[in-house]
Order: structure tokens, then C-alpha cells, then sequence
């Protein structure tokens, strides 16, 4: 009955035609960006961060979601149309949809994948709905070192997930923090790591970081190896799967929909690695191995429900106790503190119209994803071909007028193009800079609950230990590490990023 009534607050904060528009905007917004490849949610919501300073908090949050998850879907349609994935997370699906297209069966696997992921999003969203609020009641019972401790086991779990090398993973995490260290220590007034410059004083902006790190970087790295977006099929038909094909797909939806909302709360893993690892899954364990990688529907339906399952129950740690679990979720953090807003379990008290609006909006999102995308084939088919160098002019002077707008100062775009070389250069690299990312966010607040708990302790760091869920998230964090250090783990891992 509880649910019931929470679910009647979230429809009407939802259902406003302002709302409506804004939902809409976003999903169209993020399968468009999942169209086109080079671009990508993280990329298009740190360009947007300056725009929702004047949008109500409601609004520009359920926008930003819409674009997470719509991004899910329209990296699909490229997957599938011309081998080359919007989205990290289509890789797998490229594998198969891309072998039906071949087949003169375009049509089948991308009504697959809209199926696939409609019900994948329905079931994710109702899970957030009904496991939000108990989640949010223990989170309340957390205290600084019970925050802190979470907050380092959210680390170590995104050094353990990240793909490639441990060392390097570690290293962008300790990056992180000390960039989350610059400025003005808020305690003592004092300047850290600012070089004594004047415009550091009150550290790096979010805003700058991320669009430097994901935005410019990501249009350096694809203006090397751009791709000609050419594909042959113009027309697609025959979306309707039939009798045979709903059998076939039924339990690799359920399968991939169930791994991926496990997998999406944990810190690090989130669609991608839903989506990899229920192909692997569905590829074991199908009575149709032989056909995957030739054109198997199973090969599409098990992973585009896992990325769409994993996208959406990544808002779960994000809603209860205001730790991101990618970099996406770092960016809604840092929307909500650019709203005035505390990420954490106080929101579904503080503010339940927010809380349980965002819910209802992704039932109502997924909800357009299917109504509009289908019948939009035809535009997506035409967009593939837009060649980027048409695009990137449009996004560098966007980001520019972003970063500017936020502090009116040139130093701000600046340093957005240092953070953008930088990301180059990760890339070439191999590292990864969704860990940076998260360490970024989560640095100063681990810092400041670790004080409190220290201020609260009389500077006894045994209080980490003594507190029982303190001890068990540490002890958590401690074998996760240790376990991925053994030597036959490690080169299980290695091989694995190796094939990918």
C-alpha cells in the first residue's frame, strides 16, 4: 500500500506536461547520441550540466536519465545496421544483430533489441522502485565511518571491474583524489595543490573535468580512426518477430534482465559488463550454440536486455546512498549538487516528489523508446551516414560556451582542453577514466566523512573497525582485491580484455 502511494507521488510529480516534454527530450536525445557513434551519454551529459542550472531540479534530472538509457537503446541500431557500435555496451550485440542484418533480417533484431529492452527497463525500474526505500532506510542508519568504508569498497569494486591492467586502474583512482583534493580546504582554510594560482583556489570544476575528460577527448580519439558510416540496407522491413522468435527469445530477456539488474548496482559494472556477460551466459547455455556469431536472435535479445537492466538499476546506489556506480551516475551526482541537492537517502524523505518522480519517469521513458524509435528507422538509417568531422565543429564550440558560461572565465576552457589532450592520451594509453571520474567525485566526500568519524572518535581510526557494517564493507573491499590479485585470476582477466 506504501509502494502504491509512493508510486501516486511520483505520477503526479512525472505526469506535467513539462515533465512529460523533458522525458521525451531525453530519450530521443539519447538514442540519437547512441546513433551516432563517437558521441555517448557521458560525453552529451557533461555538455548539458550548464544548461540545467536554470531548469527545475525535477526536470533536468529526469532529462539526464532519459538520455542514459536511451543511449542504451540507439547504440543498437548501429550495432546491428553497420557493424560498428554506438555504445560500449552494443559491442556484443554487433556480434550477432550485425549477422541478421546480413540476413536480410535487420528488421527481427532491432524489434528484438526494442523488446528485449522495454521489458529489461520495466522490470529494472520496478525493482528500483520496490528495493529503493528499505535501502534507503539502513542507508539512514550510516554513519561517517559507515560512509566511509562504503565508499572505499565502491573504489576498490571499480579497480576490481575496470577492463585492462589493475595497476593502471589504481593509478586513475589515486589521480582522482588528488585532483578532488585541489582548492581550499573547507576545514582550515587552507590552499592545496593550487600552485599558487589564484584561479585554482576553489579547485576544479566538475563541469571541467568531465567535459575535457569524455567531451574533447572523445572527439580527439575518434577524429584518428574515424569510420565512413556507409550502410547498404535503406529500407528495413519485417519488424515484427514472430511466433517462433518470441519462444526463442523469452529466456535469454529473462536471463539477461536478471543478471544485468544485479550487475548494475555494483560500482564499476553497469551496462557493459551486463551486456558481456550475459552473452557469455546466453552462449553456454542456449540449445542454439552453433548459430551465435552467424545470426542467432539469442544473441541479440541476452545482452540488450542486460545493458538496458544494468543502465537503469545503476540509479539504485545512486538514489539510497548517493554513491555514483559509473561515471553516468558521477555526473548525476554532480547534477544534483549543482541543484542544491544532498545525494543520498535524505532525498526520498526530503524531497519524495524527486524521488519517486524519477522512477515513474523511467516507465514512462521506456515507454516512448518503443512507441518512437521503431517507427523512427528510417531517420536513424539516414543519420548513420553523417560523416563526424561535420559533427565535432558543433560539440567543441558547445563545450566551450558550457565551460565559459559556468565562471566567465577563459582559464575554465583552458584547462578543459588540458583535461582533453589528457584523455587522448588515457585512451592511447588503455587506462581507463571512469575510475578518475569516480575517485574525482567520491574523494572530497570520503575525506569529509572520515573527519567527521575521526572528529566523532576523539582521532581513534579503530572506530573504522570497531562499527560492525563499517568492518564487514572494508573486509568486503579487502578480499575483492586480494582475489583478483591471484595469478590465475589475473590472467583469466587479461585474456578476457585481450578478446574484447
Amino acid at each position: 500500500m506504501e509502494l502504491l502511494t509512493n508510486l501516486g507521488i511520483g505520477l503526479d510529480s512525472a505526469f506535467t506536461l513539462a515533465n512529460l516534454a523533458y522525458c521525451l527530450g531525453g530519450v530521443f536525445l539519447g538514442t540519437m547520441i547512441g546513433v551516432l557513434p563517437g558521441l555517448g551519454p557521458v560525453a552529451t551529459i557533461a555538455m548539458l550540466l550548464p544548461i540545467t542550472f536554470n531548469l527545475p531540479p525535477i526536470s533536468s534530472l529526469i532529462m539526464l536519465s532519459g538520455i542514459y538509457y536511451g543511449a542504451q537503446y540507439g547504440g543498437s541500431t548501429t550495432a546491428i545496421l553497420v557493424n560498428l557500435p554506438g555504445e560500449s555496451s552494443s559491442v556484443v550485440t554487433a556480434l550477432d544483430g550485425y549477422q541478421m542484418a546480413r540476413n536480410g533480417q535487420a528488421g527481427k533484431a532491432l524489434a528484438t533489441a526494442a523488446i528485449g529492452s522495454f521489458v529489461a527497463g520495466t522490470f529494472a525500474t520496478l525493482l528500483l522502485a520496490l528495493f529503493a526505500p528499505p535501502l534507503a532506510e539502513i542507508a539512514l542508519q550510516f554513519g561517517p565511518a559507515e560512509y566511509f568504508s562504503l565508499m572505499v569498497m565502491g573504489l576498490v569494486a571499480s579497480i576490481v571491474l575496470a577492463h585492462g591492467s589493475l595497476l593502471q586502474a589504481f593509478g586513475m583512482i589515486v589521480f582522482g583524489l588528488l585532483l578532488g583534493m585541489m582548492g581550499t580546504d573547507v576545514n582550515s582554510g587552507m590552499e592545496r595543490y593550487t600552485f599558487e594560482s589564484p584561479y585554482m583556489a576553489e579547485g576544479i570544476g566538475f563541469v571541467v573535468l568531465a567535459m575535457g575528460m569524455f567531451g574533447l577527448g572523445e572527439i580527439i580519439k575518434n577524429l584518428e580512426d574515424e569510420h565512413e558510416r556507409t550502410t547498404s540496407i535503406k529500407k528495413v522491413e519485417g519488424l515484427m518477430p514472430t511466433k517462433e522468435d518470441l519462444k526463442r527469445i523469452f529466456w535469454p530477456i529473462v536471463r539477461g534482465t536478471g543478471l544485468g539488474s544485479i550487475l548494475g548496482i555494483l560500482p564499476g559494472g553497469g551496462a557493459m559488463l551486463a551486456s558481456f556477460a550475459a552473452y557469455s551466459i546466453e552462449k553456454k547455455v542456449s540449445p542454439n550454440k552453433a548459430m551465435f556469431g552467424k545470426g542467432a536472435i539469442e544473441g541479440v535479445a541476452a545482452p540488450e536486455s542486460a545493458n538496458n537492466a544494468g543502465a537503469q538499476t545503476s540509479f539504485i546506489p545512486l538514489l539510497t546512498l548517493g554513491i555514483p556506480s559509473n561515471p553516468v551516475m558521477a555526473l548525476m551526482v554532480g547534477a544534483m549538487i549543482i541543484q542544491g541537492i544532498t545525494p543520498g537517502p535524505s532525498v526520498m524523505i526530503e524531497q519524495p516528489e524527486l524521488f519517486w518522480g524519477i522512477i515513474v519517469s523511467m516507465w514512462i521513458g521506456n515507454f516512448f523508446l518503443i512507441v518512437l524509435n521503431l517507427p523512427l528507422i528510417g531517420m536513424w538509417v539516414k543519420m548513420i551516414s553523417v560523416p563526424y568531422h561535420f559533427l565535432y565543429p558543433v560539440i567543441l564550440v558547445f563545450c566551450c560556451i558550457g565551460v565559459f558560461s559556468l565562471g566567465n572565465r577563459l582559464f575554465d576552457v583552458y584547462l578543459m582542453a588540458g583535461f582533453g589532450i589528457l584523455g587522448y592520451i588515457f585512451a592511447k594509453l588503455e587506462c581507463e577514466p571512469a575510475p578518475l571520474l569516480l575517485g574525482f567525485i567520491l574523494g572530497p566526500m570520503m575525506e569529509e566523512y572520515l573527519r567527521r568519524a575521526l572528529l566523532l572518535s576523539r582521532g581513534d581510526f579503530s572506530v573504522l573497525v570497531t562499527r560492525p557494517i563499517s568492518a564487514t564493507m572494508l573486509v568486503l573491499a579487502a578480499v575483492a582485491l586480494v582475489v583478483v590479485l591471484l595469478p590465475s585470476i589475473r590472467a583469466k582477466r587479461e585474456e578476457a580484455f585481450q578478446e574484447e
